[in-house]
């Protein structure tokens, strides 16, 4: 047995990296970092009907962007691999050879066909649907006879009877099960392959884990891994089950809620920051004690401690983790977000694929204008779309401004102005909206507010001067000379 800390994120190849998996890949590596340990990347693909086969890609990529490195896997190898359990098969037939020697596993021949017939009479008579151990204790003539019949028998686990399954959480403390409540389990299907609970235990024992940190759906498995280990006289390592998370309804998060984005290769496209994201996932069920909510990764890896993860479901709020990429959008540089939102808009058909000089230049801006707003990069696309439509329409708020008395001699005087002006710039725009202040005497509120929603169609918005300099001499004019 090692002696180093080694802690393991274990998922299916099934599909893209969810908030979930990345919680539990978080929190694993996190605490390997902590304390110096090994954090291993291993995949558990013997269920072959939801294989896909970019599963794996998709994971690592997803926990790549988020900035989570690991120390063995398939793409890095490692002293423990194979690391995908399809290649492992072999290591599994000692383990399943002594515990059919010992009497503590059997070759069930019962079909599908039976095993649901029993299960639905069972639930007819209200009660919990188990294995009855119809082939508990067949005799040799009984299985070769089973076996002439063409059946080919899977194998079940032998589960003690009348004896209470105990453990230390370091979550939820001390946790009980009843044995008798399980009934026998398939841990070899008839095609030979082990099940997700046998082969589980062996990958943990064979790799030397010494903590499986995991969501509260596996709970229940627990009773029955910890009864293969002590019938394999294996030492089992120390559990941690992490709370469900709930969207902001408090209900479980389903893979169909619109309300929240599941899959973080989603905020990836969307253009969120991956030092964001994981600020927030790490806070989805562990406090850090004090009032500080925003950590760098290496702040985490300092301050994280299972003894400060809640028993109780975590909510997952949306609102508070856009306000949390915005607060690391403003503090990044500039050309970060750039690089960011500059697909964003060429993908909505904003900008074209290849920029000129001048083009970028003048996108620059544009996004520098709109960065302390940005919840996420895609927000660029509907909060500078003032810039690229032809027409412009006012609500009723605006139509009302624009009616008031003083409005058309300050819209006229403007319009003027930027038809006379030597240069077009930010610069320029001082100057021309002082020189209109001098001919038409209204000046503040009076002076900026029709001059705003004349151009943009908006009450409120980002500094006025880079607004009239990134519209450009030929849109302003236009629509001027369209509104009055």
């Amino acid at each position: 047995m090692s002696t180093s800390f080694r802690v393991r994120y274990a998922p299916s190849p099934t599909g893209h990296l969810h908030i979930g998996g990345a919680r539990t890949a978080l929190f694993n590596y996190l605490l390997a970092r902590k304390q110096g340990g090994s954090f291993i990347v291993r995949f558990e693909d013997t269920d072959q009907s939801r294989h896909v086969e970019s599963g794996i890609d998709n994971q690592l990529d997803g926990l790549r962007w988020l900035g989570v490195d690991w120390d063995e896997s398939v793409d890095v190898g490692g002293s423990y691999g194979p690391y995908r359990q399809t290649e492992r098969l072999g290591l599994y037939q000692p383990f399943i050879d002594q515990l059919l020697a010992a009497g503590n596993a059997y070759r069930c021949y019962c079909t599908e066909a039976e095993i649901e017939a029993e299960r639905a009479e069972q639930e007819a008579r209200g009660e919990t649907p188990k294995y009855a151990g119809k082939c508990r204790s067949l005799t040799e003539d009984e299985r070769r006879e089973l076996e002439a019949q063409g059946r080919k028998p899977s194998i079940r686990f032998r589960v003690p009877e009348n004896r209470i399954v105990a453990f230390e959480d370091r979550v939820r403390g001390h946790v009980e099960f009843e044995s008798d409540g399980i009934g026998d389990f398939i841990i070899v299907r008839p095609d030979g392959i082990p099940t997700y609970n046998f082969a589980v235990i062996l990958d943990d024992h064979l790799m030397d884990i010494s903590l499986v940190i995991r969501g509260e759906e596996h709970l229940s498995n627990t009773p029955r891994q910890l009864m293969m280990y002590e019938a394999l006289g294996l030492q089992a390592p120390e559990f941690a089950h992490l709370s469900i998370i709930l969207n902001p309804d408090r209900k479980k998060m389903s893979k169909r809620d619109e309300s929240i984005v599941q899959f973080i290769a989603q905020y990836n496209s969307l253009g969120y920051l991956p030092e964001a994201i994981v600020n927030f996932i790490a806070l989805l069920g562990w406090s850090p004690g004090g009032e500080e909510e925003i950590f760098t990764k290496e702040e985490l890896i300092a301050q994280f401690d299972l003894s400060r993860v809640s028993k109780s479901p975590a909510v997952f709020d949306m609102d508070k983790l856009n306000w949390m990429n915005n607060a690391y959008i403003k503090k990044a540089d500039l050309s970060r977000i750039v690089d960011l939102c500059l697909p964003q808009l060429q993908k909505a058909g904003r900008l074209p694929e290849q920029l000129d000089e001048a083009q970028r230049e003048w996108a620059v801006k544009l996004i520098g204008l709109y960065k302390e707003q940005l919840n996420f990069a895609a927000e660029i696309v509907d909060k500078s779309e003032l810039f690229f439509r032809d027409g412009q329409e006012y609500d009723e708020e605006g139509r009302a401004l624009l009616a008031e008395e003083h409005v058309h001699a300050v819209l006229s005087s403007f319009k003027n102005q930027v038809e006379q002006a030597a240069d077009y710039t930010t610069d320029s725009m001082k100057a021309l909206l002082k020189a209109v202040q001098q001919e038409t005497g209204y000046k503040g509120k009076q002076l900026f507010m029709p001059v705003r929603v004349a151009l943009t169609g908006q009450m409120h918005g980002p500094d006025l001067n880079e607004t009239l300099y990134l519209l450009g001499r030929g849109r302003v004019l236009a629509r001027l000379a369209n509104l009055l």
